[in-house]
Protein backbone atom coordinates (compact mmCIF):
# COMPACT_ATOMS: atom_id res chain seq x y z
CA UNK A 1 0.00 0.00 0.00
CA UNK A 2 1.19 3.67 -0.46
CA UNK A 3 0.75 6.49 1.42
CA UNK A 4 -2.74 8.10 1.23
CA UNK A 5 -2.32 11.76 -0.50
CA UNK A 6 -5.25 14.81 -0.05
CA UNK A 7 -7.18 14.79 -3.23
CA UNK A 8 -9.25 18.02 -2.46
CA UNK A 9 -8.47 20.97 0.32
CA UNK A 10 -10.51 23.40 1.53
CA UNK A 11 -9.70 25.86 4.11
CA UNK A 12 -12.62 26.51 6.36
CA UNK A 13 -11.06 28.70 9.26
CA UNK A 14 -7.58 31.00 9.52
CA UNK A 15 -6.39 32.37 12.61
CA UNK A 16 -3.25 33.63 14.30
CA UNK A 17 -1.74 30.13 14.81
CA UNK A 18 -3.72 27.36 13.04
CA UNK A 19 -5.44 27.14 10.08
CA UNK A 20 -8.88 24.75 10.22
CA UNK A 21 -9.25 22.76 6.56
CA UNK A 22 -12.08 20.27 5.04
CA UNK A 23 -9.53 17.53 3.45
CA UNK A 24 -10.98 15.04 1.12
CA UNK A 25 -7.87 12.20 1.26
CA UNK A 26 -7.36 8.68 -0.15
CA UNK A 27 -6.09 6.40 2.09
CA UNK A 28 -3.28 3.95 1.67
CA UNK A 29 -6.01 1.55 1.30
CA UNK A 30 -8.00 3.62 -1.51
CA UNK A 31 -10.85 4.43 0.26
CA UNK A 32 -11.72 8.11 0.11
CA UNK A 33 -12.81 10.22 3.37
CA UNK A 34 -13.34 13.49 4.42
CA UNK A 35 -11.24 14.94 7.04
CA UNK A 36 -11.53 18.04 9.34
CA UNK A 37 -7.96 18.79 9.73
CA UNK A 38 -6.26 21.68 12.13
CA UNK A 39 -2.59 22.57 10.77
CA UNK A 40 -0.69 24.28 13.29
CA UNK A 41 3.53 25.04 12.87
CA UNK A 42 4.62 22.55 16.16
CA UNK A 43 5.48 23.35 19.33
CA UNK A 44 8.82 22.42 21.93
CA UNK A 45 9.17 21.56 25.36
CA UNK A 46 11.74 21.27 27.70
CA UNK A 47 11.89 18.92 30.58
CA UNK A 48 14.37 20.97 33.05
CA UNK A 49 16.15 19.11 36.16
CA UNK A 50 18.61 21.08 37.85
CA UNK A 51 21.45 19.59 39.74
CA UNK A 52 18.97 17.85 42.53
CA UNK A 53 17.09 16.08 40.15
CA UNK A 54 14.45 18.30 41.08
CA UNK A 55 12.00 19.10 37.57
CA UNK A 56 10.73 22.61 36.59
CA UNK A 57 6.78 22.23 35.74
CA UNK A 58 4.94 25.34 35.70
CA UNK A 59 1.35 25.23 37.18
CA UNK A 60 -0.69 26.94 34.16
CA UNK A 61 -4.31 28.52 33.32
CA UNK A 62 -5.69 27.39 30.59
CA UNK A 63 -9.04 28.17 29.38
CA UNK A 64 -9.82 25.28 26.68
CA UNK A 65 -9.02 22.56 29.28
CA UNK A 66 -11.23 24.80 31.85
CA UNK A 67 -8.64 25.18 34.86
CA UNK A 68 -4.96 24.96 35.61
CA UNK A 69 -2.84 22.20 34.40
CA UNK A 70 0.82 21.32 35.37
CA UNK A 71 3.22 21.79 32.37
CA UNK A 72 6.97 21.52 31.04
CA UNK A 73 8.13 24.70 29.32
CA UNK A 74 7.06 24.83 26.17
CA UNK A 75 5.66 26.80 23.28
CA UNK A 76 4.65 27.29 19.82
CA UNK A 77 7.34 26.79 17.20
CA UNK A 78 7.42 30.57 15.56
CA UNK A 79 8.22 31.03 11.71
CA UNK A 80 12.06 30.29 11.06
CA UNK A 81 12.97 29.08 14.43
CA UNK A 82 14.18 25.22 15.19
CA UNK A 83 12.07 23.71 17.41
CA UNK A 84 15.89 23.57 19.85
CA UNK A 85 15.22 27.09 19.61
CA UNK A 86 12.00 27.18 21.00
CA UNK A 87 12.50 25.05 23.30
CA UNK A 88 15.53 27.50 24.53
CA UNK A 89 13.34 30.68 24.38
CA UNK A 90 9.97 29.21 26.37
CA UNK A 91 12.55 27.85 28.67
CA UNK A 92 13.83 31.32 28.97
CA UNK A 93 10.25 33.03 28.42
CA UNK A 94 8.44 30.86 30.82
CA UNK A 95 10.36 29.68 33.44
CA UNK A 96 13.84 32.26 33.53
CA UNK A 97 16.30 29.41 32.83
CA UNK A 98 18.79 28.87 30.41
CA UNK A 99 20.62 25.60 30.07
CA UNK A 100 23.82 24.52 29.25
CA UNK A 101 23.54 20.94 28.36
CA UNK A 102 20.69 19.25 26.25
CA UNK A 103 19.23 16.36 24.99
CA UNK A 104 16.69 15.37 22.52
CA UNK A 105 14.00 12.95 23.88
CA UNK A 106 12.09 13.23 20.25
CA UNK A 107 8.72 14.29 19.36
CA UNK A 108 5.57 13.28 19.29
CA UNK A 109 1.73 14.09 18.03
CA UNK A 110 -0.11 15.69 20.37
CA UNK A 111 -3.36 14.56 18.03
CA UNK A 112 -2.89 12.83 15.08
CA UNK A 113 -6.29 11.78 13.85
CA UNK A 114 -7.37 15.75 13.95
CA UNK A 115 -4.41 17.54 14.40
CA UNK A 116 -1.14 18.43 12.76
CA UNK A 117 1.12 19.49 15.72
CA UNK A 118 4.83 17.76 16.17
CA UNK A 119 6.03 18.58 19.31
CA UNK A 120 9.64 18.08 20.23
CA UNK A 121 10.95 17.33 23.45
CA UNK A 122 14.23 18.09 25.37
CA UNK A 123 16.10 17.46 28.17
CA UNK A 124 17.52 20.23 29.44
CA UNK A 125 20.25 20.81 32.40
CA UNK A 126 22.96 22.54 33.70
CA UNK A 127 20.37 25.46 34.38
CA UNK A 128 21.22 29.24 35.72
CA UNK A 129 18.61 31.75 36.41
CA UNK A 130 17.58 35.12 34.09
CA UNK A 131 15.33 37.97 34.44
CA UNK A 132 12.11 36.50 33.05
CA UNK A 133 8.27 38.30 32.08
CA UNK A 134 5.60 36.21 31.27
CA UNK A 135 3.47 37.25 28.48
CA UNK A 136 0.41 39.31 29.15
CA UNK A 137 -1.66 36.45 28.45
CA UNK A 138 -0.17 33.95 30.36
CA UNK A 139 -1.17 32.80 33.82
CA UNK A 140 1.95 31.06 35.12
CA UNK A 141 3.35 29.58 38.66
CA UNK A 142 6.46 28.45 39.00
CA UNK A 143 7.49 25.03 40.60
CA UNK A 144 10.20 22.79 41.35
CA UNK A 145 9.48 19.04 42.13
CA UNK A 146 11.67 16.07 42.56
CA UNK A 147 11.53 13.80 39.32
CA UNK A 148 9.91 11.00 41.35
CA UNK A 149 7.22 13.41 42.57
CA UNK A 150 6.40 14.48 39.16
CA UNK A 151 6.41 10.90 38.49
CA UNK A 152 4.42 9.89 40.74
CA UNK A 153 1.69 13.03 39.58
CA UNK A 154 1.66 10.86 35.76
CA UNK A 155 1.03 7.94 37.14
CA UNK A 156 -1.87 9.12 39.74
CA UNK A 157 -3.38 11.94 37.18
CA UNK A 158 -2.14 14.40 38.74
CA UNK A 159 -0.24 15.59 35.31
CA UNK A 160 -2.78 15.58 32.69
CA UNK A 161 -1.12 17.38 29.84
CA UNK A 162 0.59 15.12 27.30
CA UNK A 163 3.65 16.29 26.56
CA UNK A 164 4.57 16.86 30.28
CA UNK A 165 3.85 13.45 30.72
CA UNK A 166 5.94 11.81 27.58
CA UNK A 167 8.67 14.12 28.28
CA UNK A 168 9.04 13.44 32.10
CA UNK A 169 8.67 9.56 31.11
CA UNK A 170 11.62 9.73 28.54
CA UNK A 171 13.92 12.04 30.63
CA UNK A 172 13.30 9.52 33.39
CA UNK A 173 13.66 6.68 30.92
CA UNK A 174 17.24 8.24 29.57
CA UNK A 175 18.38 8.89 32.77
CA UNK A 176 17.91 5.65 34.43
CA UNK A 177 19.44 4.23 31.40
CA UNK A 178 22.77 6.13 31.70
CA UNK A 179 22.55 5.14 35.52
CA UNK A 180 22.64 1.60 34.45
CA UNK A 181 24.95 1.87 32.47
CA UNK A 182 27.42 3.12 34.82
CA UNK A 183 27.10 0.54 37.24
CA UNK A 184 28.08 -1.80 34.53
CA UNK A 185 30.94 -0.07 33.62
CA UNK A 186 32.49 1.25 37.26
CA UNK A 187 35.98 1.69 35.18
CA UNK A 188 34.47 5.18 34.10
Amino acid sequence: MSEGHILKCEPIYQGRVIQVALETVELPNGAQVELEIVHHPGGAAAVALDEQDRVCLLRQFRHASQGWLWELPAGRIDPGETPFDTASRELSEEAGLQAADWTNLGMMHSSPGIFTEVIHLWLARGLTSLPHEHEHGEVIEIHWLPLGQALDWCHDGTITDSKTLIGLYRASALIKSAVEMLAEDPGC
